[in-house]
C-alpha cells in the first residue's frame, strides 16, 4: 500500500486535474490519497488570528478543511472512494480499491495527536502510513525539493512540518518527497 499525500497548495494550480490524473495513472491499486487543507486551512489560520480561538478548535477545523479538499479531489478522481477507519483502509486497499482518506478528528484525538499547527497533513499522512503498515509514503509538494537533504534540513526549509520527523522515526516504510512537476 502506498500513501500519497497531495499538498493542499496544488489546489491553487490550474493543473490540479493533471497532477491528480498522473498520480492515478502512476500508482497502482492499493493507493490511499491524503489531502492537504489548502485554501480551506488558510482560511482557518486567518480566522484564528482574527477571533483568537484555541488550537484544538483550529485543529478540528483543519481536519474539516482536509475533508473539503478530499471532496474536491474525489470530484476529479471519481473512481476513488472515501475511507476513514484504519481497518477499513487496510481491508479495502488490500482488495485493490483506490481510496481518499476522510480524516476523523475523533480518531486522531484518540491516537493522541497534538492539536497544533506544527502537525500538518504531512505528519497526519505519516501517522496514517504507520497505522496501516504502508510500504511507502509519498509527499507531493509545490515546493522544489533540493536533492540530498535529510528530514532535518527539509524541516528547516519548511518543506515538511516541524513534527514530521517525530511521526517518521523508526518507520518501516520508504519516504519519498517529489515536486508536482516531477510526477
Amino acid at each position: 500500500m502506498k500513501i500519497v499525500k497531495v499538498g493542499g497548495s496544488l489546489e491553487r494550480s490550474c493543473n490540479l486535474k493533471t497532477y491528480l490524473t498522473k498520480i492515478d495513472q502512476h500508482y497502482p491499486a492499493g493507493l490511499v490519497i491524503v489531502t492537504g487543507g489548502g485554501v480551506f486551512a488558510d482560511t482557518i489560520r486567518q480566522a484564528q488570528q482574527r477571533w483568537h480561538f484555541d488550537d484544538e478548535c483550529a485543529h478540528h477545523m483543519a481536519i474539516i478543511a482536509m475533508q473539503q479538499m478530499a471532496l474536491l479531489f474525489q470530484s476529479i478522481l471519481s473512481d476513488f472512494k472515501f475511507a476513514d477507519g484504519l481497518k477499513e483502509i487496510k481491508e479495502r486497499s488490500s482488495n485493490g480499491e483506490r481510496l481518499i482518506w476522510w480524516p476523523d478528528f475523533k480518531l486522531l484525538n484518540q491516537a493522541g495527536i497534538a492539536a497544533c499547527w506544527d502537525v500538518t497533513s504531512d505528519s497526519l499522512a505519516a501517522w496514517l502510513a504507520n497505522a496501516v503498515n504502508a510500504d511507502e509514503l509519498i509527499l507531493v509538494k509545490s515546493a522544489e525539493i533540493p536533492a540530498g537533504l535529510n528530514l532535518s534540513e527539509l524541516t528547516r526549509l519548511g518543506i515538511v512540518d516541524p513534527c514530521f520527523i517525530e511521526f517518521t522515526q523508526n518507520t518501516a516504510y520508504r519516504i519519498t518527497l517529489i515536486n508536482k512537476d516531477a510526477l
